[in-house]
Formats: C-alpha cells, sequence, structure tokens
C-alpha cells in the first residue's frame, strides 16, 4: 500500500510503525474471510482492509478523525483473525493499537460514552474498586432493563454473588511440592482475581504439584492490557510499569525461569511488552526481559509434562481457544495435548478461528455485536455436543457462559483437578462428572 506521510510525521516512531505496517498490506482482502464483523454486517468498513484504508487516512490526515472511522474501529473486536490469515505479514494489532490510541488522544466522544469507557478503565483494573463496583451491581441487577443498553450489558455480566478474598492474591511464595525444577513469577490479573480467584488457586496447585515454585509478587496485578486497547496509553503503561518493576525486583533477586500468565488476553500484552516500550530508555530493556519470560501456563506445562491422571477422566470437553491463543499468540496445539493427556476427549469447534465476543471490553461497548457472536460461538460448542467446555481466557469463560448451559471451565481447573486437585465447582452434580475413581492405563 502507498502511503503519504511527510517527513515531520515520519519523525515520530509509533507513525514510523504503522508506515511500515501499512506498506506491507496488498488489498487481497483474504482476512475478509475471517473478520467476524465482516462476516455479520457485510462491510467492507468493518473489514481488516477497509480499517487499514481508514486508519492509513486518519494518521495521514493528522487531528480529529471522521465519526465513521470511530465507529468502524470500534466495532474491530482486536481478535487479530486477520493476522492469522494475512499472506503479508501485516501486523495489524500494533496498527489498530495506534488507531486506537490517536482517536482517545484527537477525538471528543458524547459525553455518555466518555463517561462510561473512563468508568470502566477506572474501575476493572483496580481489584478494591471492581469488587466494590459488583457488589453494589447487585442492588441494581434487578432494573437492568430500565438501564441504557451498555449499562445494562455490564450489569448482564456481573456474577450473582462475589467470591471471597483468597489466598492467591497475596504475595509471597508457594513452594513446590517436592524437588524444585523452576521458579515462575504469576500474573494473577486485575480482574480475575476478583471474578474466578478459583483459577489463580487451581494454576498454583497444579504448578507446584508439578516441581514449580510459584512466586506471586507484590504489585504485578495488573498488565495494562485492559486500558491499553482501549487507547488509554498513559494508564496502560502505568500499570504495565509497576508490574514490571515489581518482576525484575524478583528476577534480579531469587531470580525466575519464567513468568506464567493463565488470562491469554494478558499474556497477548506481556509479551509484547517490548514493542510498547520500545522508545522509553528506561524501561525497554527490563520490558523486553520480561516479555522474553512470559509464558502461558499450557505453554510451562507443555514443557514440564503432565502427571498421569489420578481420576476418572474420558469426558467429552470443547476447547474453545481465544482470539488471543490462537491468533495473538499462536498457541494451539499444547492446551488440546494437555486436555488429551489428562484423559480427556477434546472436541473440536466448527468455526473456531471466529471471536466469541468477549474481546475485553467489547461486550460492554458493543453489546449488540458481541452478543450475536456469543450465539454464534454457543450453537457451534453445542454442535459438538461436548459435556463441558474448556478455554484459557477469564473472558471467553464469562461470555459463553452467559449463552449456554454447558459448565465453562479453565483448562486449568481441568487440569489440575485430573491431576489430584478438587473437582471445579462449575461441574460439581453434573452426571458426567464424578469424584475419584483411577484414570485406566
Amino acid at each position: 500500500m502507498q502511503t503519504n506521510f511527510s517527513l515531520a510525521q515520519l519523525a515520530d516512531a509509533a507513525i514510523r510503525d504503522s508506515e511500515q505496517i501499512l506498506r506491507k498490506c496488498v488489498h487481497c482482502g483474504f482476512c475478509t474471510a475471517t473478520c467476524p464483523t465482516y462476516t455479520i454486517l457485510g462491510d467492507e468498513l468493518d473489514s481488516p482492509r477497509g480499517r487499514i484504508y481508514q486508519i492509513k487516512d486518519m494518521l495521514e490526515k493528522g487531528g480529529p478523525p471522521p465519526e465513521t472511522t470511530v465507529k468502524h474501529i470500534d466495532r474491530c473486536l482486536s481478535c487479530l483473525s486477520c493476522m492469522t490469515t494475512c499472506p503479508s505479514g501485516v501486523h495489524y494489532m500494533h496498527l489498530v493499537d495506534h488507531a486506537r490510541a490517536h482517536i482517545e488522544a484527537t477525538h471528543s466522544r458524547p459525553p455518555a460514552d466518555r463517561a462510561v469507557r473512563d468508568l470502566i478503565a477506572r474501575v476493572l483494573p483496580n481489584p478494591r474498586l471492581f469488587r466494590m463496583a459488583l457488589l453494589g451491581a447487585s442492588i441494581g441487577r434487578p432494573f437492568r432493563v430500565l438501564l441504557p443498553r451498555r449499562l445494562s450489558a455490564m450489569l448482564a455480566l456481573t456474577p450473582s454473588s462475589v467470591p471471597a478474598p483468597s489466598y492467591s492474591d497475596r504475595p509471597g511464595v508457594h513452594r513446590a511440592e517436592g524437588p524444585r525444577r523452576k521458579r515462575v513469577a504469576l500474573l494473577i490479573g486485575c480482574a480475575q482475581q476478583v471474578l474466578a480467584p478459583q483459577i489463580n488457586e487451581a494454576t498454583i496447585r497444579l504448578l507446584t504439584r508439578h516441581g514449580v515454585e510459584v512466586v506471586v509478587s507484590k504489585g504485578a496485578d495488573c498488565c495494562g492490557a485492559l486500558t491499553h486497547h482501549m487507547g488509554k496509553e498513559a494508564l496502560a503503561h502505568a500499570a504495565a510499569k509497576k508490574t514490571i518493576d515489581a518482576w525484575t525486583t524478583e528476577m534480579e533477586g531469587g531470580g525466575l525461569d519464567a513468568i506464567v500468565i493463565n488470562a491469554s488476553g494478558c499474556g497477548t500484552s506481556v509479551k509484547d511488552y517490548g514493542h510498547m516500550f520500545r522508545e522509553d530508555a528506561a524501561y525497554a530493556a527490563k520490558a523486553a526481559r520480561v516479555a522474553g519470560l512470559a509464558k502461558d501456563v499450557t505453554e510451562l506445562m507443555d514443557e514440564i509434562g503432565l502427571a498421569r491422571p489420578v481420576v476418572e477422566t474420558g469426558q467429552a470437553i470443547a476447547y474453545h481457544s481465544a482470539c488471543s491463543m490462537q491468533h495473538g499468540q499462536r498457541i494451539k496445539e499444547p492446551p488440546r495435548a494437555l486436555l488429551r493427556a489428562a484423559g480427556f476427549l477434546v472436541k473440536e469447534i466448527p468455526d473456531a478461528h471466529l471471536c466469541c465476543g468477549s474481546a475485553g471490553t467489547y461486550n460492554m461497548l458493543q453489546p449488540e455485536l458481541a452478543g450475536e457472536l456469543r450465539d454464534r460461538k454457543v450453537a457451534a460448542i453445542e454442535s459438538t455436543q461436548a459435556q463441558a467446555v474448556a478455554a484459557g481466557n477469564l473472558g471467553c469463560i464469562t461470555q459463553i457462559a452467559g449463552g449456554t448451559g454447558l459448565p465453562v471451565v479453565h483448562t486449568v481447573e481441568l487440569l489440575d483437578w485430573a491431576t489430584g486437585g478438587p473437582m471445579p465447582e462449575a461441574l460439581a452434580g453434573r452426571p458426567a462428572f464424578r469424584q475419584g475413581g483411577v484414570h485406566a492405563a
């Protein structure tokens, strides 16, 4: 693609990087076939190719973008399915992230839209505020139908009860069982520690059972992904720097073999820290070092090897590969291989490359499109006749569970249960899952 940036514009590092990305696009249109929003809306402007043209025009002209451009960029899920499909290596993630930051810096949103976005950006990444908000949501839930669509969508996603704080939230060291094979830091996540602490608990049990010492570092709560993908760079970078500093202290102290992440959306962002801080003299090297150590929990477990199951398994599990897992990190086989090693029958979901509609804050900011994508995903999952669903990202778990009666659990919960941990609460009482017994050889 031909570009027309001035020399003054190209003096900016973000513009230089985006210009190189734009030049790789050859207009082939392969990306349109795998884009969820284009699949639903059929509008070229809601396809990756259409958005690339709009981003190019916006960045070349500078200044506030037109409302139509904002609308079509806002509708993008950042699922990155286009990156998997693209034969030319267009790094759409970096391009659309730049576009969102430009929109945030130059565009004046309507007051209601701005207020909702600011609320999400301030509350969700703060575990204390998020917990308080969830407790307050229980009061507003009965009146959800009377509220504006976005607030109604947010309330629909809140749980009926909020789990109590967990031991896994607290900074500390969880010793390996038996000889120590590795020492890792665990990102407990800002929203995850409030909504689903059982995921971190299962991760700690699974890793320590396999000889891994797990460190929860003080200050390493939020990776900054949520605000980064909203274009709020200052908030995102502040959160990321705090986490980088916490892990750097650990690396320089007891040392780390890996930084383990059990939410694939967070993992995609942490692995991109080197790019995020490439122009920051104080953080470039530290960020690149952290990014180099980051691993999804299934990547680490695939390296270590799963212990033989100690309970009877064999149930049919539909594995949902989150977009951030299959497209963002290009991790495909390890989660499936681990589930099979645990004795489960892994069912492949039709059109697995298409997003479930969660996409960070997307199901709150674009509830209609997110709802249609969820319904399509649930129909595909249920067509497999699986007995449960496994996924490696909390957002996907929450989104899918809102549309199906099947239990939806994190992959590590199943691996933990199979190798000696408690049965996931979501499976309790389900006829296909029963405690006890030994897996047949």
